[in-house]
């Protein structure tokens, strides 16, 4: 290879790191218009190409959608219908929608060495640390749900500085962080006597159980377990025949 083509090659991927690195940290959420090409080229002194290249594997990594006429933005996520049938949730949201009194509590948060023999744990523990979340949502003073979630601090570095002691973790990442494919698997349970302490319900009460994945491309960016109230909880999906 010559210098010269050296020298274009690093410089696209100069450019799709630093992008990269912007919408990874939450610098620039869902949503948000990147620079046009003619922008990045003055901003890098490069060819229209270049700055295509880089925009085009961003694309590819479902990072950025490009838009006919109106500019690249970073992604929003929109999920196939053979891939996820229920929308992700954001609990607060659905809690004031209700007309009742969100409230998130903190219980614990680590940022630790995955545990030995715990998949979960290992499959977002990239750069061999998981951020362990334990936390509970709660509607007018009342226990809603319950929720363990593992984040990979790799695919999300911003996350690091994020106490999360008043806000659920869940909406910050609905909000900052864009993912590709989502699954999600529904279990009943009985609450067991940790369960039913936190959920103020009696041992044994009816409880639906939701764990969900999401991923960027192929790396992993969550996973939860929550727990609500099988009273309290319903799940509602629609879609219409012949979706994509």
């Amino acid at each position: 290879m010559s210098d010269a083509v050296a020298s274009v090659a690093s410089l696209h991927q100069r450019i799709r790191d630093d992008i990269q690195g912007r919408i990874l940290r939450g610098d620039w959420t869902p949503g948000h218009r990147i620079p046009s090409e003619h922008e990045l080229m003055a901003e890098y002194a490069c060819s229209r190409m270049t700055v295509n290249k880089a925009l085009t594997q961003l694309a590819s990594a479902g990072l950025i959608e490009r838009r006919r006429r109106a500019g690249s933005f970073v992604a929003r996520p929109h999920p196939h219908m053979e891939q996820v049938a229920l929308q992700i949730p954001d609990i607060e949201a659905e809690v004031v929608a209700r007309g009742l009194a969100y409230r998130f509590e903190l219980l614990q948060r680590a940022l630790r060495a995955p545990k030995a023999g715990v998949a979960e744990e290992q499959a977002l523990a990239e750069g061999g640390r998981v951020l362990v979340l334990e936390s509970r949502h709660l509607a007018d003073g009342r226990p809603f749900a319950l929720e363990r979630r593992l984040i990979d601090p790799c695919a999300v570095p911003a996350v690091a500085e994020q106490d999360f002691a008043g806000q659920a973790p869940g909406s910050w990442l609905l909000r900052h962080v864009p993912w590709t494919r989502a699954e999600h698997r529904i279990s009943a349970i009985n609450a067991d006597a940790a369960q039913a302490r936190w959920l103020d319900v009696a041992v044994g009460t009816a409880c639906l159980v939701i764990e969900r994945r999401t991923w960027r491309d192929e790396q992993p960016v969550t996973w939860v377990r929550q727990v609500f109230l099988g009273s309290f909880y319903d799940l509602v999906a629609r879609f219409s025949p012949g979706l994509r």
